[in-house]
């Protein structure tokens, strides 16, 4: 499963890689938590955490990094974006099919200017989610 070491594949890592990957709103691990407890009720919060570690880690899942107050996690790992609302934090698919070449002129041109070996890049975008505009307008 992972590059550097093999992991088992126990039935509580396949109980939560199986609710990441259906989940389409990329959750949180407390999310993941009570969507795992409805089927195996004796796991524990921290059981899930370290198994979300590891299968980020594997890379059989993403973990959604920085910039948000609560770690996401993410079943799709294709290369895609997100478009992240900047109120309540929803993190959405972007229906943008990344064209690789593009992105590798400008990878290589960023590397250019800057100097940096560029080996990949990160794009959000950033808004309000259709909830927070109706509740932004009735106020």
């Amino acid at each position: 499963m992972g590059t550097d070491k093999k992991y088992r594949m126990t039935d509580q890592r396949r109980v939560i890689l199986e609710e990441v990957r259906k989940s389409c709103d990329h959750p949180t691990a407390d999310e993941i938590y009570e969507r795992v407890k409805r089927r195996l009720p004796r796991i524990s919060l921290g059981t899930v955490y370290r198994n979300l570690d590891m299968l980020a880690g594997s890379g059989l899942i993403k973990k959604l990094e920085p910039g948000r107050t609560l770690m996401r996690y993410d079943g799709n790992t294709s290369q895609h974006y997100h478009t992240i609302c900047v109120r309540c934090g929803k993190v959405d698919d972007t229906p943008v099919e990344p064209v690789r070449s593009t992105l590798d002129l400008l990878e290589k041109v960023v590397g250019k200017l800057t100097r940096y070996g560029i080996f990949g890049h990160k794009l959000e975008f950033l808004g309000l989610c259709k909830d927070c505009r109706v509740r932004e307008d009735e106020d």
